[in-house]
């Protein structure tokens, strides 16, 4: 097994690793970059990575750390000398310290930068201090403003492609462009080119042919932030649904996380405004608002919700309770995931299929009538 080297080196020697997910690498390689420091992106998802870190986690962790412990393995084989890892509102706020103490009993040397959840600018200042000593305030202030607006173009190209690609009149289109899109995000260098790359690149999307009809059904995606955000992880469950003519929305992404963290109190009190009757306490992570964008869309005139979470993961289990009720009371279809390491991709598809097939028949009906 070979080693990543030790810390305290210089910040343009320092090999910075961060978990996958999704195509957010792209905005978390131009942050460690333009902090000064050399960026390791982790491979991408693979059966091989998630069965690394299985095989070295607690069994009953949820399986978001099994993919990042995984990550970090074949980051470190591949020479990271630093791992940045971020913590959250649950069991989340753990990992960093957990992960470190596992790779070192299997040998690894590196440094890990555990980023705080106090969301202070002082903190963020200190925690890429970290990642790039040295780097001055103004280069921090750079490196995660021209970060932060490739994960906001990154997010609205997706958000279009999400609510079209089931609709797309020729196979591929839209992938097309996005593989465009994401090569020339990776390489887009300042604010002016990633605006003038969004812009074109949704206009490209909007000028793709669809056969859309005027009322499409509509599936909002709730749950935890990982699993939403990662399509390995949750066997692609957006696009399959898609692939059965629905319009999909999904509103956790990682801009609004940080935007949420920012203003953690009032996002708070505005979840438990949004979810009250159901609601009185806040469940913590992403648990709330998992209830409140439920009854929020099923008041809008949505046609069903899916609700993924990693099995064993608390905040979402006590809102599944919550959402249970209210499919229950209000005739609302809801399809609940729980994934683990032992997930069968083909198991998903038959649930998903059967979730659409349902949900075709009940527009219909409601036509009919």
């Amino acid at each position: 097994m070979s080693k990543s080297r030790t810390q305290l080196q210089p910040a343009s020697e320092r090999l910075v690793t961060f978990p996958h997910m999704g195509e957010y690498w792209i905005a978390l390689e131009t942050l460690v970059r333009e902090l000064g420091a050399t960026p390791l992106v982790p491979a991408r998802m693979t059966k091989n990575t998630l069965e690394l870190g299985a095989r070295h986690s607690p069994e009953f962790v949820c399986v978001p750390f099994k993919y990042n412990l995984g990550n970090f393995i074949e980051a470190l084989d591949a020479g990271a000398t630093v791992i940045a890892q971020a913590g959250g509102g649950c069991r989340f706020g753990y990992y960093a310290e957990i992960q470190e103490a596992i790779l070192r009993d299997l040998g690894y040397e590196f440094e890990m930068v555990s980023l705080t959840s106090s969301w202070s600018v002082s903190d963020f200042i200190a925690d890429f201090r970290r990642v790039a000593p040295g780097a001055s305030t103004v280069r921090i202030a750079r490196a995660f403003a021209i970060a932060y607006r490739k994960g906001k173009a990154l997010e609205a190209v997706e958000d279009r492609v999400r609510k079209n690609v089931g609709f797309e009149s020729e196979k591929g289109a839209h992938d097309r462009v996005v593989a465009r899109f994401l090569r020339e995000l990776r390489s887009a260098d300042g604010f002016r080119d990633v605006g003038r790359l969004e812009e074109a690149t949704l206009g490209e999307l909007v000028a793709l042919p669809v056969d859309k009809p005027e009322r499409p059904l509509r599936v909002g995606v709730v749950g935890e932030l990982y699993i939403l955000m990662e399509p390995f992880a949750n066997h692609n469950l957006e696009r399959r649904l898609a692939d059965h003519g629905v319009e999909v929305h999904r509103f956790v992404t990682l801009s609004k996380l940080i935007e949420h963290g920012i203003r953690h109190r009032p996002h708070v009190a505005r979840l438990l405004g949004e979810a009250d009757p159901w609601v009185k306490y806040h469940l913590g992570a992403d648990g709330t608002e998992s209830v409140a964008m439920t009854w929020k869309l099923m008041q809008e005139g949505f046609d069903g919700m899916a609700h993924l979470k990693p099995f064993g993961c608390m905040p979402e289990v006590s809102a599944m309770s919550v959402l249970q009720r209210i499919s229950r009371e209000h005739t609302f279809p809801i399809l609940f995931v729980s994934y683990d390491a032992q997930t069968a991709e083909t198991g998903i598809r038959t649930r998903i299929e059967a979730f659409a097939d349902m949900l075709a028949m009940r527009a219909q009906g409601r036509t009919s009538a």
